[in-house]
């Protein structure tokens, strides 16, 4: 919240949320989504395949 979806997409690589799924077939999408708490809306997004 508040950030980046940059930065978002950064916390699933660092933290190798796709590792589990890296024998996996089908192919893993990674969505950063930066929501505002401001405004209550969602600011931004990038979706990006696994690693």
């Amino acid at each position: 919240m508040n950030g980046s979806a940059e930065a978002a997409l950064q916390l699933i690589e660092e933290k190798g949320y796709t590792k589990p799924y890296a024998a996996d077939p089908h192919t893993v999408i990674c969505l950063g989504i930066n929501f505002s708490s401001q405004t209550g809306t969602l600011e931004g997004f990038k979706a990006v395949t696994g690693q």
